[in-house]
């Protein structure tokens, strides 16, 4: 398989952008899922890296939530057989579009305290429920889940390595809970992983 030269971004800043899922067709083509925001990834033109190694996209569709791509070097099926589960990458996030935003990467490990100070533990994980994203708070008494909303997460403070919640009533620790699978780097806000300051 032809190849262009290596490269290889650096993993403090490179950031995944999609996961391969499987081969499309006989031409060479791929198919990903998506884990950006920034659908601008995928245009032709777009340089992503596999394994370190730089591709250039060729050209590029959507089927339904997933996206079929071409990359330039790979032309038959069985080039591309070799890339399903790996992780297509950019070497550093998007820019943030504005203040108040925030990578998901950049707050995970960051010290979760109450309203006087008080550590409750650290931030393990954020999901997305579908109205609102969830906190993930892990520490010896268990596992804390956090509403992202405006009245529980009152700051963020990534250069403090702080944020400060207020626990609304009814919320408890719950029984430590295995660890969750470790996910690799996303952009938030606008390359998945980003997100918004909290909304009610």
């Amino acid at each position: 398989m032809t190849q262009p030269p290596r490269d290889h971004p650096d993993p403090e800043t490179a950031v995944t952008v999609g996961r391969i899922t499987g081969v499309h067709g006989i031409r060479g083509e791929i198919k990903a899922e998506p884990l950006t925001d920034f659908p601008q990834r995928f245009q032709p033109g777009s340089r992503l890296w596999i394994d370190g190694a730089p591709y250039d996209v060729e050209r590029g569709r959507w089927q339904g939530r997933s996206v079929i791509l071409k990359l330039r070097g790979v032309d038959t099926r069985t080039q591309a057989e070799a890339f399903p589960g790996k992780e297509l990458r950019v070497p550093e996030a998007a820019p943030l579009p504005e203040a108040d935003v925030y990578y998901v990467h950049d707050l995970i490990g960051l010290r979760v305290e109450d309203a006087g100070g008080q550590t409750l533990g650290e931030l393990s994980d954020v999901f997305s429920t579908g109205s609102n994203d969830v906190y993930v708070v892990r520490s010896e008494r268990g596992e804390l889940l956090l509403p992202a909303l405006d009245d529980v997460v009152k700051q963020i403070d990534v250069k403090a390595g702080r944020i400060v919640v207020a626990i609304p009533d009814g919320i408890e620790f719950l029984k430590p809970a295995p660890p969750r699978k470790k996910r690799p780097p996303q952009i938030p806000g606008t390359d998945p992983g980003a997100r918004a300051a909290p909304k009610t």
